[in-house]
């Protein structure tokens, strides 16, 4: 006779406990960067809403930014750091192809020998993570998740691509996720659309890269393409996660879309028919564009600014590279 396996079962619902953010150190008006793409500070501020954009030290890299991101959630958490049992990074801008920014996160913040990896999901990546950290921790492989969204996108930009160079900056931002009473995380709307992966994306390979073939690979994107689709797409991914959740427009506290054009916000806003007392998130205005960074990073400015909310609804919607996306609302902590 086989023996009988043992298997193991979580709590019934997660939450998040706390959020923790670390932008770039410099803060890079438009003015500064209208040379090489023949542009002007109105131009830019038309397109995209921005008026200045954050960027990091040259000594600065992604692992250092979600280091500080992830100190503070769990500073801010109340749980210790070696209760943290798992630890998942979204990004795009490792400085390097492996180790994982995750592992080292981990061990600089006191969680080693927490289980750790990366996923590549651009800038659904965070909403990505969360949705995994909810599951694993509802299936008893984990017990508190630490999730961190972090980009040193000033790395992969050519200064004179007028697609998008003027978008991105860098930041990290973390959330520090565990069981709950009650629920907090609710089912997540996700996929990706393949077909459309050059809409938006890195011009290279390194192996081209390493062969002379191509220049440093850099960050492009087919601008229109990628807007009609973040706004007729998306807006029915947001409808969804709000029919998954049982919930309302009217009942929804924020907004937290990925910062990706301030017009973009502005019509998901419009299609979504939220109601006036929403609060939606615009870091993109001081922040810039910073992919998998973005949710975390505005969530946690929109807690620092608006504490009522807490324990209200929120929304949120990351699509990127790859065409990737992820919806799912969440109850602020």
């Amino acid at each position: 006779m086989s023996p009988t396996l043992n298997q193991v079962t979580g709590p019934a619902y997660t939450r998040i406990y706390s959020y923790g953010a670390a932008r770039g150190e410099n803060a890079v008006p438009n003015d500064d960067l209208i040379g090489p793409i023949d542009s002007s500070d109105e131009w830019i501020r038309q397109r995209t809403g921005i008026v200045t954009r954050v960027r990091a030290d040259k000594g600065t890299d992604a692992i250092d930014l979600a280091t500080v991101a992830a100190a503070e959630a769990i500073e801010k958490s109340g749980i210790s750091a070696d209760q943290v049992d798992l630890v998942i990074v979204a990004t795009i801008s490792n400085p390097k192809q492996s180790p994982s920014v995750s592992a080292i996160v981990a061990d600089r913040v006191g969680a080693n020998p927490a289980a750790a990896y990366d996923i590549n999901a651009a800038c659904a990546g965070y909403a990505y993570a969360v949705t995994q950290a909810d599951a694993l921790i509802r299936s008893g492989a984990a017990r508190y998740a630490l999730v961190i969204g972090t980009e040193k996108l000033s790395d992969i930009v050519d200064p004179a691509d007028r697609s998008i160079s003027f978008l991105l900056g860098d930041g990290a931002g973390a959330a520090l996720i565990g069981p709950s009473d009650t629920p907090g995380i609710a089912p997540a709307v996700w996929g990706s659309d393949g077909s459309k992966a050059d809409a938006v994306g890195m011009n290279g390979t390194l192996t081209e890269f390493r062969d002379g073939e191509v220049p440093w690979p850099t960050l492009r994107q087919e601008g229109q393409t990628v807007f009609r689709w973040a706004v007729w797409e998306m807006a029915k991914v947001a409808r969804e996660a709000l029919d998954r959740a049982g919930v309302e427009p009217t009942d929804i506290a924020a907004f937290i879309p990925h910062q990706a054009n301030m017009r973009i916000i502005d019509e998901f806003a419009k299609q979504l028919k939220l109601p006036e007392s929403t609060v939606i998130a615009r870091d993109i205005e001081t922040t810039g564009n910073t992919s998998a960074a973005s949710i975390p990073l505005a969530s946690h400015r929109l807690m620092a600014e608006h504490p009522e909310l807490s324990g209200g609804l929120a929304l949120q919607i990351g699509f990127g590279a790859g065409l990737v996306f992820a919806a799912q609302v969440v109850v602020l902590p």
